[in-house]
C-alpha cells in the first residue's frame, strides 16, 4: 500500500458528466510529505514533488516520489511518473512509470490514442528484478470505452470540476489505465468540511475512491481525500491504510 500511494500520490479523480470550469496554470510545483501513523507514532516516510508545465497543446505533468532514508532500510523508493496531456480536455496521450523499488527497476510507457468513445492503449512494459539481470521487456493492449485517465493526468482532470454544483453522496466511475491493466475508479463526494493542516485551517470537499477491475473485485484498499474549496482545488489531503497504520499525504507548499 506504502508503494501505490507514494508512487500514485494525488491520483485521485475525473468526473466526465461535469462541465470543467477552471484552467490549469501554464506552470506550477506542489510538494507533499508523506506520513506513517500507527497509534501515537507518527514519522515522515517519503516526499512527493508534483511538476506541471504547459508546452503548446500539451501540459506535461510529472511526479517526483522517494523514501526517506529511515525508510530506505525497508523500502527504498524512487519513482518517477509523467503524463502527457491535451491542454483542451485534460486527458492523456501518453503515460510514462519509471520505478526504482527495493532494488528492482521497472518502466512503463503507454501510449493512447482515441476514435470517438473508445481509447486504445498501448503499453510496453520493461523489467529488471536486480542490476545484474538483462532487461525484459513486454507489451499490453488496453482498452475502453468513455473517459480514460492515468495515474497523473487524473489529479489534474480533478481540478476543472466544479465540487460545489455536486449533491452529497454523488458518486461517478470513470476508466484509468496503470502499466498492466484497466481499472475501473469510482469517486464518492462526502460533502464539505474543515481540515487542519500544520495548525492552518481549511475548508475542503471530502471524496472516497474506491478500485475494481471488469469483475467489481477490489484491486486495492479505499483511499479518503481531501480538496481544497477554493479555486485552485489543490489536494490537500490523502488517507489509506496499510496492514498495520496508515499512510497519510500531506500539502506543503507550492513553489
Amino acid at each position: 500500500m506504502m508503494r501505490r500511494i507514494a508512487t500514485f500520490i494525488l491520483t485521485l479523480l475525473s468526473v466526465a458528466l461535469l462541465k470543467a470550469t477552471s484552467p490549469l496554470p501554464a506552470a506550477e510545483t506542489l510538494n507533499y510529505k508523506v506520513m506513517f501513523k500507527w497509534g501515537i507514532v507518527q514519522k515522515q516516510a517519503g516526499r512527493a514533488t508534483l511538476q506541471l508545465k504547459q508546452q503548446g497543446n500539451t501540459f506535461i505533468a510529472t511526479l517526483f516520489a522517494r523514501s526517506e532514508p529511515w525508510a530506505d532500510r525497508f523500502y527504498s523508493l524512487r519513482d518517477t511518473l509523467t503524463s502527457t496531456m491535451s491542454v483542451s480536455d485534460i486527458m492523456p496521450v501518453r503515460y510514462e512509470r519509471i520505478a526504482h523499488e527495493d532494488g528492482k527497476y521497472a518502466r512503463d510507457v503507454i501510449t493512447m490514442t482515441r476514435q470517438g468513445n473508445s481509447v486504445n492503449g498501448k503499453s510496453v512494459r520493461y523489467r529488471r528484478r536486480k542490476d545484474t539481470d538483462p532487461v525484459s521487456s513486454t507489451t499490453i493492449s488496453l482498452q475502453a470505452e468513455g473517459p480514460t485517465v492515468d495515474l497523473v493526468s487524473v489529479f489534474y482532470y480533478l481540478r476543472t470540476i466544479d465540487f460545489s454544483t455536486l449533491a452529497d453522496g454523488h458518486s461517478h466511475t470513470i476508466n484509468i489505465f496503470s502499466g498492466k491493466r484497466k481499472e475501473l475508479l469510482t469517486i464518492t463526494y462526502h460533502g464539505r468540511e474543515e481540515l487542519t493542516l500544520d495548525g492552518t485551517k481549511y475548508p475542503t470537499y471530502r471524496l472516497s475512491f474506491t478500485f475494481t477491475d471488469e469483475k467489481s473485485s477490489k484491486t486495492s484498499d479505499d483511499i479518503d481525500t481531501w480538496i481544497w474549496a477554493n479555486d485552485t482545488r489543490i489536494p490537500l489531503k490523502l488517507e489509506g491504510k496499510l496492514k498495520v497504520g496508515k499512510i497519510r499525504c500531506l500539502y506543503t507548499g507550492k513553489l
